[in-house]
């Protein structure tokens, strides 16, 4: 049954992928500034589902499988492990837990990010969604740096405001609709959700 706790509140899971944070070799830092952007973000009330695990291809897979399957997430967001190195294995653990990819989230991440730095082709991040019975939820890939996440979720705008390059949060509430999930609104001045018009919920 899909979010028996309620219906129309977001389930977001969180799990930050580091061989070395998750045995505290040092203090995560992908779970905590995913968290701060979303508080931030979202005006529609959310729960989050957190976990911190190594860079291992099995247990991640694994994670993102009962994070939409047991805890009945909407939304999945991982951080670290999308490299070129032997450890970063994240991409494909997803792909593994997934029914469908959605390219377009990994080629406008990489869009964003080589307006910073032209390593940004190797990033290898993916988009998926993964369905199971009468839910469904979308998986995002996402930097490991904190600033990096900022800028890939919201975009970049110029001194005034305006959005110069749209971020990929501006397309995650309208796929969530068109998987099953709840509607979900945010606020405007960090990132603005982008429906067609007879996808939008009229206003109180």
């Amino acid at each position: 049954m899909k979010n028996t706790i309620n219906p129309t509140q977001i389930r977001i899971g969180l799990v930050s992928i580091s061989d070395r944070a998750s045995i505290g070799v040092y203090e995560d830092q992908g779970i905590p500034a995913l968290e701060k952007w979303l508080i931030g973000a979202l005006t529609t009330p959310f729960t989050c589902i957190t976990r911190l695990i190594a860079d291992e291809q099995d247990l991640i897979t694994s994670t993102l499988i009962e994070l939409v399957d047991v805890e009945q997430c909407d939304l999945v967001l991982t951080t670290g492990g999308t490299g070129p190195s032997r450890r970063d294995v994240t991409p494909e653990a997803t792909l593994a837990a997934a029914t469908r990819e959605m390219p377009g989230f990994g080629e406008q991440m990489r869009q964003i990010s080589l307006k910073f730095v032209p390593t940004a082709i190797l990033s290898r991040q993916v988009g998926v969604i993964r369905e199971i019975d009468n839910h469904a939820a979308l998986i995002i890939n996402l930097p490991g740096q904190p600033k990096a996440i900022a800028e890939t979720l919201e975009g970049l705008k110029d001194a005034d405001g305006k959005v110069m390059t749209s971020g990929i949060f501006a397309a995650v509430p309208y796929c969530i609709d068109l998987i099953g999930g709840p509607y979900i609104e945010t606020n405007e001045a960090i990132v603005k959700a982008f429906r067609p018009k007879s996808a939008l919920k009229p206003k109180n």
